[in-house]
This record gives C-alpha cells, sequence and structure tokens, in this order.
C-alpha cells in the first residue's frame, strides 16, 4: 500500500495510523497527526481503491452502502499491511491508534470489528457502522474516540450512536464527541480527540 512512515522522537509512544477521507491521499492528515501527538511515530496510507479517480480504502455501492466482500477483503488487506510496516520500520504493532476521517474512520471502525488486536485504540471523525449483525471480538478496554456532526448528512446521528452501542457492548471504553455542524472534519473536534489522546 502507498504510504508514509515518519519516525517519532519517542519510541514508547503509539505509532499514529493515518487513514484519509474519500479522494484524499497519505498526506492529507499529516498536520493532524501533529496536533494529536508531535512526537509520535506516523504511518500514514492511502486507499487501494478507485471512485471515479478517487482514493478510497474499500468500494461502495452507493452513497452509504458498502461493498461487504471488499471491505472485508480490505480490511484483511490493511491488516497485513501493519503486520510488515511493523517489522520494516520497527515499531511496536501492539501499540498503532488508528486516526481517521470518514472513509478512512470506517475502515479503521472494520479493523476493530474484525481484529481484536489489530488497533490499541481508534480516534474516528464521523465513521459510520462498517457491517451489521457481526458478532465482535472482545474489545475489553479499547479506547475508541468518535467525533460526530448532528447535521452531517452522510453519517446520521443515530449512525453514530449506533456504533458507539455495538463498540460498547463489545467492551471498549468509547467517547462520543459531538459538534453542531455537518461532515466536515473541523478544529474543534479535532482538539477534543487531542485533549482526549493525552487522557490516555
Amino acid at each position: 500500500m502507498k504510504h508514509i512512515f515518519n519516525k517519532g522522537k519517542d519510541a514508547s509512544k503509539p505509532t499514529l495510523l493515518m487513514l484519509h477521507g474519500t479522494g484524499g491521499n497519505e498526506l492529507d492528515l499529516l498536520p493532524l497527526a501533529g496536533m494529536i501527538d508531535d512526537e509520535a511515530s506516523v504511518l500514514s496510507v492511502r486507499g487501494n481503491v478507485l471512485e471515479n479517480g478517487m482514493p478510497r480504502f474499500f468500494r461502495r455501492l452507493a452513497e452509504g452502502v458498502f461493498d461487504e466482500e471488499d471491505l472485508v477483503f480490505r480490511t484483511k488487506e490493511l491488516n497485513d499491511f501493519l503486520n510488515e510496516a511493523a517489522e520494516k520500520y520497527n515499531f511496536q504493532r501492539d501499540n498503532v491508534i488508528a486516526i481517521g476521517y470518514s472513509n478512512g474512520a470506517n475502515i479503521a471502525a472494520s479493523l476493530l470489528f474484525h481484529y481484536k488486536n489489530a488497533l490499541k485504540g481508534a480516534i474516528l471523525h464521523h465513521p459510520m457502522v462498517p457491517r451489521k449483525g457481526i458478532e465482535l471480538p472482545d474489545l475489553t478496554g479499547t479506547p475508541v474516540f468518535i467525533a460526530a456532526g448532528t447535521n452531517d448528512p452522510i453519517c446520521s446521528p443515530m449512525e453514530s450512536a449506533e456504533l458507539q452501542k455495538l463498540l460498547d457492548d463489545a467492551g471498549a471504553n468509547v467517547e462520543l464527541h459531538w459538534e453542531n455542524r455537518g461532515h466536515q472534519l473541523t478544529q474543534e473536534e479535532v482538539q477534543a480527540a487531542a485533549k482526549w489522546y493525552q487522557k490516555l
């Protein structure tokens, strides 16, 4: 997978896995990583799927309708890539925190839904429920921050609440942060995420 790895100043810090939204790339969220933790290593990845020339992490059939088969395949692909990258760049595989926006938040949530130890924690900006009706792994104690918009036309408040409940029921420690906004990534929610991260 196309990516950038920036080695951090403090090897004991988590490696931040940056996952962009539709049409973004591996450069998009680098400033965000610095706002969350400027001493951590950063692994920023580009999605392998193109939709009308725009990179994504998995295919969709329509707005808000995921291609589940492709989602499962791409989630495994990303998990395998993380295993390889940890070896290549010498970071701790069990100390990775994902920071994703929109489509990137969805693939991060999918990692949590499918693999018990894929992530140590996650910051999900405007995620949806990646899959319904599946049993989640035991996520006891896994910290998850969800930033959601009360007027988000793509990801309804009900969807954010449902994702929180599914993760809670699997044992994760979820904080759901609301902004009175739409689907855009706001400075306020990034600051809230940074505050949450500092308490980990």
